[in-house]
């Protein structure tokens, strides 16, 4: 176990499986991450990774082993469950409303109502607005027309939308699946900008990413998965890409 398990953990994934029949998806991995840390998960496509936060994030039930939070063993049965406690998953597809502005993407699902005439429920726009301002200035993001839809924006832009959702919602642990995969340089620079910010919050991030490049930039620690077990964790500090891919490879 990392050193911060000791205690100051905001999560902790001890000795964690999954098995799909006699399929080892996740077999007996442990990690831990903690405030204003960024991790990173790597390992070829079928190493396990998508397994590991499909457990964490309350789409799959694990076969053996816990998922603690800030100390406290916690059992998710839904996706909503890892919310509720703080726990938060960003796929590559977003699950943006493209035709919806950032205010109204960041409610979706939970749309705050006000009352027109005392007694006439209506969406309360107001609210939604400002919690979009308010968001994506957390996240030092600044875009001109906050009342667009998210279609007009760019891959950064809507990666800003979906963290800033997460963000509103009080996420304390973000889980980032391939978030700079097909965004040109400069995208990718200002998604890694965004992860900074997340970082500097006091909140955990766990990166995954295919690209050595973006990882060595911005994680605390990059832990490898092969054929779902742990082939290491190192130190972004104390490693070198050459090494991460022999983990990768193995050998």
């Amino acid at each position: 176990m990392s050193e911060t398990a000791k205690g100051e953990a905001l999560l902790e994934v001890r000795n964690l499986s999954k098995h799909f029949g006699a399929v080892r998806a996740l077999d007996d991995f442990s990690m831990s991450i903690g405030p204003g840390e960024v991790v990173a998960l790597a390992g070829d496509n079928g190493a396990g990774k998508t397994t590991l936060i499909k457990a964490i994030s309350g789409v799959y039930k694990p076969t053996a082993g816990e998922i603690r939070l800030k100390g406290e063993p916690v059992h998710f049965s839904t996706p909503q469950d890892a919310r509720e406690k703080g726990i938060e998953t960003i796929y590559q597809d977003l699950a943006l409303a493209d035709n919806l502005t950032i205010g109204a993407n960041i409610f979706l699902g939970r749309e705050p109502m006000t009352k027109r005439f005392g007694f006439l429920p209506v969406l309360d726009r107001r609210k939604m607005a400002t919690a979009a301002r308010e968001t994506m200035a957390l996240l030092d993001f600044h875009v001109s027309r906050m009342d667009a839809p998210v279609s007009n924006f760019s891959g950064g832009q809507r990666q800003a939308v979906a963290i800033g959702r997460a963000v509103y919602w009080n996420a304390q642990i973000l889980i980032m699946d391939e978030p700079t995969a097909a965004l040109g340089v400069p995208e990718q620079r200002k998604v890694l900008s965004l992860i900074r910010q997340l970082k500097s919050q006091g909140r955990g991030v766990i990166f995954i990413s295919h690209n050595l490049q973006d990882i060595f930039a911005v994680s605390d620690r990059i832990v490898v998965l092969r054929r779902g077990v742990q082939a290491g964790a190192r130190r972004i500090s104390e490693t070198t890409h050459d090494e991460v891919v022999k983990l990768m490879v193995g050998g």
